[in-house]
This record gives C-alpha cells, structure tokens and sequence, in this order.
C-alpha cells in the first residue's frame, strides 16, 4: 500500500465473458475509488472487453499475458466463446500455462491485492509466498457455492463426496434449511465431465476448492437481502470471512456515439414501432448454444406464441463448431414484421432497456438475471450449462422466474410449451406473480446506492482479512465513513 492509503489490486478472471465483465465491473468501481488496478487476461479477451470511461482509463491497466499454445486448442481461440464445450477444458489446460508468467507480473508489479477467479487455483500459494493477499472472487451466487459444498468435498476427501449425477439431483445434507434448490438429472449430464475431471484436466470441483483453501477472503457476486442463509452458510462451511459486493450491473461505457452505430439504430428502429412491454427478447449467453431439435422448438414455440420478439441467435461457437444449426425452414419468412433473428452481436443492455420489451427468454446465466431484473424484464428460463440450473431453481424459489417444462432426464421440450409459457409471464393474469416480482426486486439488482453499501463490506474485509484488530462497532463505522479512501 503506498502512503496515500492507496492500493494496488490485480483481477485475474477465468477465460468466459461471464467472468471477465462482472471482474471488470468490480475493477471499475475500485477504480472511481482512486486505487491502481491491473485487469490481466489474454490479448485477444484485452482486445474484446467494452471501452473504459476516460476518467477511470489511467487508473486502469490492461495488461496481455499470451494464451501459450497446446494441442487440440484451436488457433486464436482465447475464450470459451470461441469454442464448443467438448474444446472447453484445452482452454483450462492452456490458461493453467500461464502460471509462471502471472508470477512474474506479480513479482513485478508487487500488487497489495490479487482478486482471481475459481479456475487459476495455483494463484493462492504462489501470491502467499510473495506475501500478496488474496481474495477469491465468485461471479457465481452463493446458493451455487453453497450447494458445491466444503472445500473437503469439492477436492472429494470426504467418503461421501458425491460421485454420480444422481448426487446432485437433491440438496446436499450441510444445507441445514430447505430448499429446492438442486439439479435437474439432464442439467447435471450435461457438465458431469467438468465436475468429475478426466485425464487430461483437473476437475472444476479440485480449483474450486483449492482455490477457496488458498485464499484469505471470498467476495461473492451477491447482497445479504438476497440470500441471508446462504451467505451465513457459505462463512460456516469455508471457515473464512466472506463478503457480498453487490450484483455489479453492467456500466459499459459506449463512447457517447451509440445512438449512430448502424447496427443499433436499425434495432431501435425496430424496437421502437412495437407495443410497450410486448416484446420477448431472447438470448442464451455466450456459452450456450442449443442443439438443432433444441432450436427447432425454440423457434416453433416462437411463432406459434404470436408475440413480438428479437432473438440473438448464435448457430456456432467459433471456427472449430463444426456443428451448425438452422432455423425451421420458412420461420424467418413466417415472422417477417413480428420478430428478428440477429446473428451477430448485439447490445443487450440497449435493448433490455428498451421501452418495448417486456420479457426475457433466457439460460439464467447471472449476468443476464441482473441485467434484466435492473430493467424489470419478466424472466422465462431455459437452462443449458454449468450454473443455470441452480439459478434457475434460486429464481423459482422466490417467484422471480417461470421455468420452461422439460423431460427430467434428457431436457426435451416442445415447441406448445415455449409458446404457453412465454405467453403465461408476459400477457396471462396466472403470469402476473412473475412480473410483480420482478418490478419488486429492481432495488437489489439495480440501485447503485445500495450496491455502493454492499461494497463498503468488502473495506472491512480486507482490513479484517489484513490481520488488523476492529475493537468495536464504532471502529467500523470509522472504516465505513472512510469508504471514499478504500475500496
């Protein structure tokens, strides 16, 4: 820490947009706080992350540690989006190469801080030994982190780890409340491989844990109005302190030129001729693709629920998908005037906060939740991958959210009901329960104010985590006044 009382802090995020924008969020709200931050990542992820605010740019350093190459990686393939799944884990292989050139950044650049997400677990013993604190960082929610379980079991210790996907179909025995809280079988199918490891990759239960044992404090991608118990849970069963910093809605930075962008204006155009709140915005994240019976489904439930709707579509992920997929034939002609197909990027947060949108067909992946719960967007569910289905089941739980019905063990469903339950949430009196809490939960996903409180959480963490003694609550108010110092 320098004399200023200003900290140097690295965010080091796992390879999935998912992960590297909430990272960046976070990285510009302790930038607006006056502290130093270096945002590491590949130079083609550096490259693609939204342009920063003039005013945080010089507090902010970018900083390009070259992917090293390994086989069965495809070329300039930097992120899970440019992948199918079955390439995901040559992804983890290549990232784990980075460890001697993180080491050297941070022998380096000597940072106060290292902020890392689940997937780097080599970070917290090699920061510790250059007397670094650390923090791991969870974009996921902590009902997720939670249902994982201890560090003992992720790292499967214990005899009664859970070892087949059945395991994961009920709430796991440290869950001492109820809830429904557990995977589908199909859900669980789905990312087995990735929990279980194979012989070629580490399993994401063995960096989670070992990234948990290694690090000082845990910062969740949550607030304590949300999920009290689960947070309570998470300090109990990790046994260190850990600290909600709010829902981190997105603030990209457009460069004041976004109302000329061709792209953009074409979609407003659009947007703008159709009924308030009529408008079913669709898009699966960047990971999830559907299968071609999938989407089929997807694009018959479409047309036959008569309601207007914009729809990104992504038919391939990158140039080593050989898998492609393809709208029914004449859907495009039979929707003409009433729905889009865009298959190139497009700016979700522009078009959630558009007047005319009223609903969000979407895989539950968390960021998307947040965007559109800031915006009241009513939520319609289809899972897919990795955190979606505890989401999902989190979001039934407290009626934020109608799940499309689905076969329990293979995940099919049908084309009548995608249109039922898109026309349920967005027009049906049974839907009102959905979109009424939606409208009720907007203050803990998109008040700024309150995310700001939740981060004053993360100040007494790091000085309860730096080994300084709080003698009294008046203390802590001391820390908190000082909020426009620290993070």
């Amino acid at each position: 820490m320098k004399d200023d009382g200003k900290l140097h802090i690295v965010m080091f995020p796992w390879l999935a947009f998912g992960h590297m924008i909430p990272f960046l969020e976070l990285t510009k709200l302790i930038a607006q706080k006056g502290h130093k931050v270096s945002f590491v990542s590949t130079p083609r992820n550096i490259d693609r992350l939204p342009k920063l605010p003039p005013t945080l740019a010089p507090l902010i350093n970018l900083v390009k540690l070259p992917l090293p190459h390994i086989d069965n990686l495809p070329e300039n393939a930097e992120a899970t989006i440019d992948l199918p799944y079955d390439k995901v884990k040559y992804l983890k292989l290549a990232f784990d190469g980075l460890r001697q050139p993180f080491t050297h950044f941070l022998q380096a650049s000597s940072p106060d801080w290292v902020f890392f997400d689940f997937a780097p677990y080599w970070v917290g013993p090699i920061a510790a030994k250059l007397n670094v604190s650390t923090a791991f960082f969870s974009i996921f929610i902590a009902a997720f982190l939670a249902f994982a379980g201890p560090p003992s079991v992720m790292l499967g210790r214990q005899d009664d780890s859970r070892s087949k996907p059945e395991d994961f179909t009920v709430p796991p025995k440290w869950v001492p409340f109820n809830t429904t809280i557990a995977y589908r079988l199909f859900e669980i199918l789905r990312v087995f491989d990735s929990v279980t490891g194979d012989d070629e990759n580490v399993s994401d239960g063995y960096r989670a844990g070992t990234t948990i044992i290694g690090c000082d404090v845990v910062t969740v991608r949550s607030c304590s109005e949300l999920e009290p118990e689960w947070l309570q849970l998470l300090e109990e069963i990790y046994q260190k302190p850990v600290i909600p910093v709010g829902q981190l809605p997105s603030t990209a930075f457009n460069g004041g030129d976004e109302d000329n962008d061709d792209a953009w204006k074409a979609t407003k155009d659009w947007l703008d001729k159709q009924a308030r709140g009529s408008v079913v915005y669709v898009a699966f994240g960047s990971e999830a693709k559907p299968s071609q019976a999938e989407l089929s489904e997807i694009a018959l439930g479409l047309e036959l629920s008569e309601l207007p709707f914009f729809w990104v579509l992504r038919t391939r992920r990158g140039l080593a998908d050989t898998e492609l997929i393809e709208l029914p034939e004449g859907f495009e002609r039979r929707t003409e005037g009433r729905g889009v197909v865009c298959t190139s990027w497009a700016p979700q947060v522009k078009i959630l906060s558009h007047d005319s949108v009223g609903g969000f067909l979407t895989h539950s992946g968390w960021s998307s939740v947040v965007e559109a719960v800031q915006f009241e967007r009513a939520l319609i569910l289809l899972t897919f991958l990795a955190d979606q289905g505890l989401n999902a089941r989190f979001l039934e739980e407290k009626k934020m959210a109608y799940s499309i019905p689905r076969d329990y063990r293979d995940g099919s469903f049908t084309r009548n009901s995608v249109a039922e339950s898109l026309r349920l949430v967005m027009v049906k009196e049974e839907g009102k329960i959905y979109r009424d809490k939606v409208k009720e939960m907007r203050g803990l996903f998109g008040d700024r104010d309150r995310q700001d409180r939740h981060r004053i959480n993360v100040t007494k963490s790091i000085v309860l985590a730096l080994g300084l003694h709080v003698p009294s609550e008046t203390a802590i108010v001391c820390i908190q006044d000082k909020i426009n110092e620290q993070i």
